[in-house]
């Protein structure tokens, strides 16, 4: 992202961001409400374009590139999966493979292979014949990823995957992801409002807050007790975790704590 800024008519979006990925780079974007994470998504994957300044992927100007083009690089698990018509869950993961058949054959033996993996991969092929609307919440959002695996992207959006998820699926949608992203080598953009999650799992760290990016680095460079007090107005306390040594937002403290740890 080159620059990039972008304004509702509420006036909320962002402003002036600029930042540069690798591949195999795993960034998390953290920040309060109303920073801007989901609106950094949705310029990400072209629902909206920016007012001003350019978004490359793989060198090439989202602009210039069609939504075919594009979801043949990026593939977006929304924070809410929704479908309009009760498909069964092995229909939903093989859409995934509409970019790379369009204007072809639909569904040849590679694209069933490749969802049969995407199934695999995410303890889905025993739900293979469910509709959607039967499953559970964790398991629609592990039918999303699914799809989003079997769309063969080396770019992956990933809006709050584990929110209003038990613990079970919380974790089983973590190990899925991160074997994916091993495996590939791609780019992961994490969304979330978990900080130790982030913290744990992402090479890099972006905080947003209101709209514009206050800190990016290593994890140790951004979760620390200023950022994080500068951006949510709060002060925290932050320690180093006793197994990965990543740090770990251990609490939010009251004014006398923080007073306490200052002096």
């Amino acid at each position: 992202m080159r620059d990039v800024t972008f304004r509702y008519r509420t006036g909320q979006g962002v402003e002036d961001i600029a930042f540069q990925l690798d591949p195999g780079e795993f960034l998390g974007v953290v920040g309060p409400n109303s920073a801007g994470k989901s609106t950094l998504l949705r310029l990400l994957s072209k629902v909206v374009p920016p007012a001003r300044g350019r978004i490359l992927v793989a060198g090439r100007d989202l602009a210039a590139t069609s939504r075919l083009q594009l979801a043949r690089q990026v593939a977006v698990v929304p924070q809410e999966f929704q479908v309009a018509f009760p498909f069964r869950v092995a229909e939903v993961v093989l859409m995934g493979r509409f970019p790379h058949t369009a204007g072809g054959p639909w569904a040849g033996p590679r694209d069933q292979a490749v969802a049969r993996d995407a199934l695999e991969a995410t303890d889905l092929a025993a739900l293979a014949g469910r509709r959607l609307d039967e499953l559970s919440g964790g398991e629609r959002q592990l039918v999303s990823i699914a799809r989003a695996l079997a769309q063969e992207a080396p770019i992956l959006l990933l809006d709050e995957p584990t929110a209003h998820l038990d613990l079970r699926h919380q974790v089983t949608v973590l190990d899925v992801l991160l074997a994916h992203h091993r495996r590939v080598q791609g780019v992961t953009i994490l969304i979330s409002h978990d900080l130790n999650l982030a913290a744990e799992h992402c090479d890099r760290i972006l905080l947003l807050a209101g709209g514009r990016i206050r800190a990016l680095g290593r994890p140790e460079e951004v979760i620390t007790p200023g950022h994080l007090e500068a951006a949510y107005g709060c002060p925290v306390a932050v320690a180093a975790d006793p197994v990965s040594g990543r740090p770990r937002v251990q609490g939010v403290l009251g004014r006398r704590e923080s007073n306490t740890v200052t002096s």
